[in-house]
């Protein structure tokens, strides 16, 4: 198994800088998908002009696929593959397809417009042991907009959301996470010179908080004031961001993934 010091020296040389944000290829998953292997599933929202967020397809669909190799390469997960690209796959907050998933990814949550419906679909999908992992959103204009969503789906007097502490199973499922990073958007990361706070003093510490159902296991893991998908995205972008953003980033998602698999 590789290590994450190993995966730094190797760098990009898998090449997934070469995927683009085309959504020529952009379908919806299908049952027939769904063949035992692990499979990246995004979930496609709605987004609400009056909310704080770009909207689903943020970091898509390199995030997803290099996330996917980077977990078959650091763990002994099956991933399926389309061709030699990890086969990632898209689903709406209604389609019953999502309950073949085994997380749900969601970014830019800050102006996600979720209906009675789609909500009332997610919930049913966590309680039968579903995953959603919500990230890259940023201060507290979108956390408080995302909260409204995410108490449609899950009620506050039923499922607190606490902040995880630094001992939670989660930062030490594979690798010893100390702290959730930081990570910035590579444009925001070259512009500012290395800053990570895309929204200043409002977003200046990362959340890691969760939502939790009666047992204690994670329903919903949010991280909120850092881009975790960038990470992922932009590994083949730029050497320095690799080593300072990307190994980091992935010590957290393999962790995510795990957990998210096992719990």
């Amino acid at each position: 198994m590789l290590s994450l010091v190993a995966v730094a020296h190797l760098s990009a040389q898998l090449g997934q800088g070469r995927f683009d944000r085309s959504f020529a290829n952009a379908r919806k998953a299908t049952a027939r998908d769904f063949d035992g292997t692990f499979q990246f599933c995004r979930l496609a929202f709605s987004r609400d002009p009056g909310g704080d967020g770009g909207g689903w397809s943020v970091d898509y669909p390199r995030a997803d696929i290099n996330l996917s190799v980077r977990l078959a390469e650091l763990t002994k997960t099956r991933v399926g593959l389309d061709g030699q690209v990890p086969h990632h796959l898209l689903v709406e907050v209604d389609d019953p397809e999502l309950f073949g998933c085994p997380f749900l990814m969601m970014t830019n949550v800050g102006a996600a417009s979720i209906t009675e419906a789609g909500a009332a679909n997610l919930r049913t999908y966590l309680q039968k042991g579903g995953f959603i992992w919500a990230d890259d959103f940023w201060g507290s204009r979108a956390w408080d907009w995302w909260e409204g969503q995410l108490r449609k789906i899950l009620p506050a007097h039923s499922y607190p959301i606490v902040d995880l502490p630094p001992d939670h199973v989660l930062f030490h499922t594979q690798f010893t996470v100390k702290h959730t990073p930081q990570i910035a958007n590579i444009g925001f990361w070259t512009r500012s010179g290395g800053g990570t706070s895309e929204r200043g003093a409002d977003s200046e510490v990362v959340h890691t908080r969760a939502a939790l159902d009666a047992n204690g296991r994670i329903l919903v893991l949010m991280t909120h004031n850092t881009d975790l998908g960038d990470s992922f995205e932009r590994e083949g972008d730029d050497p320095t961001y690799f080593s300072v953003m990307s190994v980091p980033g992935y010590a957290f998602g393999i962790n995510a993934l795990l957990y998210a698999m096992t719990h």
